[in-house]
């Protein structure tokens, strides 16, 4: 017969294992590519980005290996004072500030992207995103008070740890990784997601041999217009 101190030492362990396996399923390990866009909303590049590129995601099964994070804030700065400016002026910050609290009301990252990509593509007309994607009371009091002000110094802080620190915008890392100039070649950006998966289950069918194949030196790739961070503020 097993001793108490026996079966003591076989409880803690059991109660360890669990613990590892939880705090596993806590931190969402997974496989799939890390892609993290740091941008800011008046920035044509970054519109066109989200709007024409980053719905290639979103738009097909290679979402099932890509976990997106957008961070709004881009190149903006911060006073001592914690006051943010724009590089493209105040109404950039109110939209910055609008799609983080639509990022914190739509939490599944392709709800609210769908979101974003609605308030990037027609920015003079936010409000009909805001109202055809419902929720509207959480967005706005989130708007206007206090909280989306919180998430825009959450979001600077993101922004200004980066290692090396991001030159321009749009800045994408897979994997913790920028991409450097590379993101402003847009013709291989699905190729780039579909060589950095490492995991074990089949590639998406968007990650087909024809996306896979070098690129041909002939051939014209589309370039982003980006904003860089040590242009001037508008103030």
């Amino acid at each position: 017969m097993a001793s108490c101190s026996s079966t003591k030492l076989v409880v803690v362990f059991a109660y360890l294992v669990l613990l590892t396996f939880s705090d596993n399923l806590v931190t969402g390990e997974s496989d799939n590519v890390k892609l993290n866009l740091y941008y800011e909303s008046l920035c044509p590049g970054c519109q066109d980005f989200i709007v024409h590129y980053l719905v290639k995601v979103f738009d097909s099964d290679l979402y099932t290996i890509t976990d997106v994070k957008l961070v709004p804030f881009g190149n903006a700065k911060v006073s001592k004072n914690l006051t943010v400016t724009c590089q493209h002026g105040e109404e950039e910050c109110k939209l910055n500030a609008l799609e983080a609290c639509g990022i914190r009301t739509f939490t599944d990252p392709k709800s609210h992207y769908w979101f974003i990509r609605c308030v990037e593509n027609d920015t003079k007309h936010w409000e009909s995103c805001v109202k055809n994607y419902g929720f509207e009371k959480y967005i706005y009091d989130c708007y206007n008070g206090d909280i989306s002000k919180e998430l825009i110094l959450e979001y600077a802080k993101q922004t200004m740890s980066l290692k090396p620190p991001h030159e321009y915008v749009p800045w994408v890392t897979l994997n913790g990784k920028p991409l450097d100039d590379s993101v402003q070649s847009l013709d291989d950006f699905v190729a780039q997601i579909c060589k950095a998966y490492k995991g074990k289950a089949p590639l998406p069918k968007l990650c087909d041999s024809s996306v896979l194949m070098p690129k041909s030196p002939k051939r014209k790739v589309p370039k982003l217009q980006v904003s860089y961070a040590d242009k001037a503020i508008n103030n």
